[in-house]
């Protein structure tokens, strides 16, 4: 819950940070010379990517959550079976053991979103952020009935 009032507080401070660049943007066009019409669209192209990313990444966080709480609703989620040092951080060892596991069962069943969002989840203990999130790509496109391209 901790992490969702985060990202809702981040989320809202970028909106405000968007709607404030977007005014300046707005102010910079009706200044009604080239070069500052000109800066004012580059200006506005800011928070239109800004919303954008932001929009893809809530969807993203949202799909995932529903994966991770049906997969709970089925007994199916990994079991924390993990090695940490005394600072409470994974053994690394621990993480790239679990990894295999979990690549084995993925490569047995390719088709199963189960198996990939389990995945996701040994790549984010073994620290690989990159293939974690593609990894829950392909489990959530899986889960919608969607191919994703390799």
């Amino acid at each position: 819950m901790r992490a969702k009032i985060t990202y809702a507080i981040a989320a809202a401070v970028l909106v405000v940070y968007f709607a404030l660049v977007g005014s300046r943007g707005v102010f910079l066009i009706q200044t009604g010379t080239l070069i500052t019409v000109t800066f004012g669209i580059a200006v506005l192209v800011l928070p239109v990517i800004g919303i954008w990313f932001l929009w893809k990444n809530t969807q993203f966080a949202r799909k995932a959550n529903s994966l991770a709480a049906e997969l709970e609703r089925e007994g199916g989620l990994p079991v924390d079976e993990l090695v940490r040092t005394p600072s409470g951080r994974i053994d690394r060892d621990s993480a790239d053991a679990v990894f295999r596991k979990r690549k084995e069962e993925t490569e047995r069943a390719p088709g199963d979103w189960r198996c990939w969002f389990r995945l996701a989840v040994a790549y984010h203990d073994a620290r690989d952020t990159p293939r974690a999130r593609k990894a829950m790509q392909r489990a959530i496109a899986l889960h919608e009935g969607r191919q994703l391209s390799a």
